[in-house]
């Protein structure tokens, strides 16, 4: 006979999003990712390739870049975690989101919202002095669609225009 008894390690956390305390009772072995996408809604932050080799998970944790598909929800805990959608305030977009815009630094849009926020993080991080310093920086951001070139324009343009 099955139990219905759940064996799952089940934790109380209280995330800090975007600004705002999100309390979540969770899998102890929630990833930050599923967390964000599943509990809270979340969803421009997106599930790639689920092991951290394409990027497109990409958020901030205490302004540094994590792949939130290897940090368990339960380490982010008094931490702020930063989303796509915490980039700007509401209604407007990010100077690296009106770059993307201008420059097509998209084609399927996809990895978009994990590049967007891994050039921000880039670009606070004093990593934008050259083309090859931002592709080297990027690097850890795939695009299947090959929009290289234009993303490395968008940086370039907030870069030069001394704006994070």
């Amino acid at each position: 006979m099955e139990s219905t008894v759940s064996t799952e390690p089940a934790v109380d956390v209280m995330l800090s999003v975007n600004g705002t305390a999100r309390p979540l009772r969770l899998d102890s072995r929630v990833t930050l990712l599923d967390a964000l996408r599943d509990e809270l809604d979340l969803t421009g932050t997106k599930k790639g390739c689920d092991q951290g080799a394409c990027g497109a998970c990409t958020v901030l944790l205490d302004g540094k870049r994590v792949l939130s598909c290897l940090t368990l929800a339960a380490q982010s805990e008094g931490r702020e975690v930063t989303t796509i959608e915490g980039l700007a305030p509401a209604g407007r977009l990010h100077p690296v989101q009106e770059a993307f815009v201008r420059h097509d630094g998209f084609q399927c849009g996809y990895c978009t919202p994990g590049q967007i926020v891994s050039a921000v993080a880039l670009l606070r991080e004093g990593r934008a002095g050259s083309d090859e310093e931002i592709r080297e920086f990027m690097s850890g951001n795939l695009c299947r669609c090959g929009a290289y070139p234009n993303i490395v324009a968008a940086i370039r343009e907030v870069a030069d225009r001394g704006c994070d």
